[in-house]
């Protein structure tokens, strides 16, 4: 336990810490078995002003054939506004402009801490499991409303005011999650980056977003390791004029140098009122942008408004993860991904829920972790990445079932397809045969879930390893290369949604054209997600990865343009191509073949070390190869461009099916590099 001096705002200000290794009987809730209750007339009342509503299937197609009518329901009904709407959604997909509920106002952060902290003001609101297995700290709603009004405050006093870019280079922690809803208090436009990006990373996101304060910790703690985060905070600022304040929390207490630029946050904070005025903020008005990978070398600034992505990320928390009452909801993702977001943050507390915060990683101390949490917590979700789930199914059942995890109800799986040995594991191990498992598929761009097992008919069987059905209000569509839909079962296209939902982005930062021009233009009036999906004979989704030049590493989105681009800043490479090859743990994993300058003296192995070294300096270690080949020459056609369709063949050893290589300038740089790849395998 750290001591007061060098303790956080977030326990100075709240004067305790539960700290323990048992938890508090009073959080602990029975077993849950199969519900009997009506999900119509329980979980969703608004059903009730729709017409000849009965089953599950009629609640989709109406959500469906009257969308206005279906969301603007559950808007007036599970938001509160300061200045209700009249308008529901004014879209056109075809010119990518999006509104929804236009002339309203509203505040996020009073709907996901005010509404609760007057109602239930001694309720838990976050369970902060850090690191160490044995540290577990919590906030009620009313405490946590305190630290989001001290934080809005001190914002407000260094300057920050509505429209304002903040970017958060924070580790999960509840200072960090106040801190986002301070921004969303005061209407602040906030910009969280992966506290595990170098500072060149860092550096590119604030410049972009044009921050003008940077929030940080002294150091990150994952995993039994420190991170020096005030140190890539330090150099990423370097090259950022826009940044006038750097605000630094403490974390580890270690002295780390200050400049005249940067300023104790818990400190800062101490003596701020702790009340603060919530902002009405227009419903199309900016809550936060959030960098993701694309087919270039640049990454995308997505951004999302307040108070359609507020009421997607609510409505499917609540219904894909049957959230009731007295409910302790685990996403174990970063808050730094859109998962942390919609799932960790703003779909949990809006609800009103228990959420956690986990800081730690699935093996640290050992690979029980998630299952000692479960047990110590008494979680009724979990939510998790399948790279982690392949991982812990390979250490074996025993790591599982020492724990007690009779509480689960539901499991979820996140950010890449998962196979079907890992979803039976899921499912018999981990969840005894007696939880739902839900398999789902969305991304940054769409805000929240679009197509997952659940909710659905009472007697709707749930199938491995696929997220089969759209949620409420979204149609997918399957076109083909000629960009006609289509139809009937098993079949295969380009995963396109017809219909625009709430929790649609709204643009790329700085970029509009790039935003229709990836999104809306390759199918015209439909918006294009860049995956491949298969309709099932029985008419369920089963995705089928990225259809451009981009791959899932661990659930993190990696453009293999950014890879390249770094590779070919080396002295030695003359050019590089970067692919993805399937991972038994990651997924997918970067497979990099690189060709080199004339008379380049260093050996196979000082190039691959320095490659790697900076790859992480630039990027981050997961954007790391795990396969480098050199090469006299690249695949390529008259006309310059690489074939990467044979480097992938090749690349997984699928070398009896490269197809026509006659178009080729050189067909015989295939050979030399299907002989490379074979003395590697060997």
């Amino acid at each position: 336990m750290w001591s007061r001096s060098k303790h956080s705002f977030f326990s100075v200000i709240l004067g305790r810490c539960r700290i323990n290794g048992k938890w508090n009987t009073k959080l602990a809730i029975p077993p849950i078995g199969k519900r009997h209750k009506s999900f119509l007339s329980t979980d969703m009342p608004e059903a009730a002003n729709f017409p000849n509503i009965n089953t599950y299937e009629d609640l989709y197609k109406f959500s469906i054939a009257h969308s206005d009518m279906f969301w603007g329901e559950l808007a007036k009904s599970r938001l509160h506004w300061d200045q209700p709407f009249t308008r529901v959604s004014e879209c056109n997909m075809h010119e990518g402009k999006i509104k929804w509920f236009a002339d309203g106002k509203l505040n996020v952060s009073y709907n996901c801490v005010d509404r609760h902290a007057n109602e239930t003001p001694d309720k838990l609101a976050l369970i902060w499991e850090k690191d160490q297995p044995n540290e577990v700290e919590s906030v009620s709603y009313k405490e946590l409303l305190s630290m989001v009004c001290r934080i809005a405050n001190c914002l407000m006093a260094q300057g920050i005011k509505k429209g304002d870019c903040v970017t958060i280079y924070m580790p999960v922690s509840p200072t960090a999650v106040a801190t986002m809803l301070a921004c969303a208090r005061i209407g602040a436009v906030h910009n969280v980056v992966f506290a595990g990006f170098s500072a060149e990373a860092l550096a590119q996101r604030i410049q972009s977003s044009s921050s003008k304060m940077v929030i940080t910790t002294d150091q990150g703690v994952r995993g039994g390791k420190v991170i020096e985060l005030k140190r890539t905070v330090d150099d990423a600022v370097k090259t950022c004029p826009s940044v006038q304040t750097v605000l630094v929390s403490k974390r580890t207490g270690a002295n780390v140098p200050m400049s005249e630029k940067d300023i104790d946050f818990d400190e800062a904070i101490v003596n701020e009122n702790s009340w603060c005025e919530p902002v009405s903020m227009d419903s199309e008005d900016w809550l936060f942008t959030l960098y993701t990978s694309g087919s270039t070398g640049k990454p995308k600034g997505i951004v999302h408004s307040q108070a359609g992505y507020l009421l997607y990320a609510t409505v499917t928390s609540k219904f894909v993860f049957d959230i009731q009452e007295g409910d302790i909801f685990g996403c174990v993702a970063d808050i730094g991904w859109i998962t942390g977001h919609s799932y960790v943050v703003y779909g949990p507390l809006s609800n009103g829920t228990t959420t956690v915060l986990f800081e730690s990683t699935p093996t640290y101390p050992d690979p029980g972790r998630y299952w000692d949490m479960v047990q110590r917590i008494k979680l009724t979700q979990f939510y998790g990445a399948p790279t982690a789930i392949r991982l812990l199914l390979k250490h074996g059942d025993s790591w599982v079932k020492k724990y007690d995890r009779s509480s689960l109800r539901v499991l979820g799986s996140v950010g890449e397809p998962i196979n079907h040995e890992a979803w039976e594991w899921y499912l018999s191990v981990v969840g005894e045969n007696r939880c739902t498992v839900v398999d789902t598929w969305w991304q940054t761009e769409t805000g929240g879930i679009m197509i997952t097992p659940r909710p659905s008919g009472v007697d709707d069987a749930i199938e491995p390893a696929m997220p089969m059905r759209p949620f409420y209000g979204i149609q997918p569509a399957l076109l083909d290369e000629s960009k006609t839909e289509i139809q009937g079962n098993s079949v295969s296209g380009a995963c396109c949604i017809k219909y625009p939902w709430p929790g649609m982005a709204r643009t790329i930062l700085g970029d509009h054209n790039r935003f229709i021009e990836t999104y809306y233009k390759p199918y015209p009036g439909l918006y294009f997600s860049g995956d491949g999906a298969n309709r099932t004979a029985d008419g369920n989704y089963q995705i089928t990865g990225r259809m451009d030049d981009v791959i899932n590493v661990s659930g993190h989105r990696l453009g293999t343009a950014e890879v390249e681009d770094v590779i070919d800043e080396h002295h030695a490479v003359a050019e590089s191509a970067v692919v993805g090859y399937p991972h038994d743990i990651k997924g997918e994993a970067p497979f990099a073949f690189l060709t080199l300058k004339e008379n380049q003296n260093i050996s196979a192995e000082d190039l691959e070390k320095e490659l790697k070294q900076m790859i992480k300096e630039k990027i981050s270690s997961f954007a790391i190869p795990d396969i480098f080949i050199v090469t006299d020459g690249l695949p390529k056609t008259r006309s310059g461009k690489i074939m990467r369709r044979i480097l992938r063949k090749i690349a997984v050893e699928d070398t009896d099916n490269l197809g026509d290589v006659s178009t080729l300038a050189d067909p015989s740089v295939v050979k030399k590099l299907v002989a490379s790849r074979k003395i590697l395998k060997t």
